[in-house]
């Protein structure tokens, strides 16, 4: 049996007291398997969190994909390869017209930064607008973004305005037509406020289903709204897909089922099942503005090996009827959640799309006071009855249920019996 202590201790020193763990008691896990991950003694939990093994973890097609064209040649993308250029054809297909080239790079963070600088080489402006309770990503310039508006100094080129949300709304007893308007009015405002300090407004930059804010329902029409208002102002729209994208929510992209066309798409971690592959999609006039101001380079980006998986990933997407899964089982998820609801009033909300999912936990009743600590307890217990969830969201209280595409009928159904067995243990 694993000292679990003694390798918390080693891991310590090895990276530096402070690197982030899951859990109470940290897991130990020396292997996957589809949507399971394996202790040193065999133990098998059934993964509910990670996007990034999105076709599975260990999955044999993107294994052999990977090892033979490591095995043929990988080199950086300084020389021409049909393998890159398929790829990126295949990717930009999957989007509307107004997509049509791609920047590889390796990470969500790079990818989100392309994305910013390419939006303000375009309009000549520096200022970006985001929620106040989002996450991009980790570079000096993404990070800004990381809860912009919270307590601490305030980046000058960025503004937040409150997440469009109708649980907490920003204004209680409007309509749902009015607090859209609500909020649309604090997006004008910050756009206002760049231009007028004088940086001016070059992006609005969003996840489509604002995930790290906790997955909200939105006020009907508020995404379309807003990417009018950012065109009027002479701004461009960022949709941020890492999360969102690749079938997650059972269409392809989030903004499908948020209802806008961005001018910008990231995307990031389930593009490689595991390998470094991220990327950043627009016009071929927005692109070829970006590379012609920096000579962009990644030694390690627009490779033959990045292409070889990329490609594998969607052929097993697609191949698998993946993205169908996620819409059907994610759908019968919800709603066995939903309807467990009424049994514990610490479940505040149900809420999510496809096989990405949000158990809001809160306490005080009609107060819906966000209770962070039970959000852990949740999660906690379920992972010692085998189920790996995570808590999450604006307040870290929503209990966040994202597993694999893979995760199947069987799964959910053996989740749903142990998340009962945690309600009993929990409200007693």
């Amino acid at each position: 049996m694993t000292d679990i202590a003694a390798l918390k201790a080693r891991r310590d020193r090895a990276l530096g007291a402070g690197a982030a763990l899951f859990y109470e008691t940290p897991l130990h896990i020396v292997r996957g398997e589809g949507a399971w991950l394996f202790d040193p003694d065999g133990r098998r939990y059934v993964d509910m969190y990670n996007n990034v093994p999105c076709v599975g973890h260990g999955n044999p097609v993107v294994a052999e994909a990977m090892g033979r064209q490591q095995a043929t040649l990988n080199v950086h993308s300084r020389y021409l390869h049909e393998g890159i250029l398929a790829f990126a054809e295949r990717l930009a297909a999957l989007h509307g017209p107004q997509i049509e080239s791609v920047v590889f790079s390796c990470s969500g963070t790079e990818a989100n930064e392309v994305a910013l600088r390419t939006a303000r080489f375009a309009t000549g402006k520096r200022g970006i607008v985001c929620t106040d309770a989002t996450y991009h990503g980790n570079s000096e310039l993404v990070g800004a973004l990381t809860r912009a508006g919270a307590a601490g100094p305030a980046d000058p080129l960025v503004r937040a305005f409150p997440f469009p949300q109708t649980y907490r709304p920003l204004v209680e007893g409007l309509s749902e037509d009015e607090l859209c308007e609500a909020y649309l009015a604090r997006l004008s405002a910050s756009i206002a406020d760049l231009e007028a300090s004088g940086v001016g407004f070059a992006a609005l930059i969003v996840c489509s289903i604002f995930a790290n804010e906790g997955l909200p329902n939105i006020p009907k029409g508020f995404m379309a709204k807003a990417a009018a208002l950012a065109h009027a102002a002479g701004g461009l729209v960022i949709a941020d897909e890492v999360q969102a994208g690749y079938c997650r929510t059972g269409r392809w992209w989030g903004y499908e089922v948020s209802g806008f066309t961005p001018d910008i798409v990231v995307t990031g971690k389930p593009m490689g099942n595991g390998l470094p592959l991220a990327a950043t999609a627009a016009s071929r006039a927005l692109i070829e503005t970006f590379r012609a101001r920096t000579r962009y380079f990644n030694t390690f980006a627009s490779s033959p090996l990045q292409a070889a998986v990329g490609m594998a990933v969607l052929d097993e997407i697609e191949g698998r009827g993946l993205r169908d899964n996620a819409a059907t089982v994610g759908a019968f998820l919800k709603t066995e959640l939903t309807a467990r609801a009424p049994a514990w009033d610490a479940i505040g909300d149900v809420r999510g799309e496809g096989l990405f999912l949000g158990v809001e936990m809160i306490s005080g009743g009609a107060a819906r006071t966000p209770d962070t600590a039970l959000a852990g307890r949740v999660a906690n217990r379920l992972k010692d009855k085998g189920f790996l969830t995570s808590n999450a969201g604006q307040f870290n209280n929503i209990v966040k249920i994202r597993p694999p595409l893979v995760f199947s009928r069987a799964d959910a159904e053996a989740f749903l019996a142990a998340f009962d067995e945690t309600v009993v243990e929990l409200r007693g």
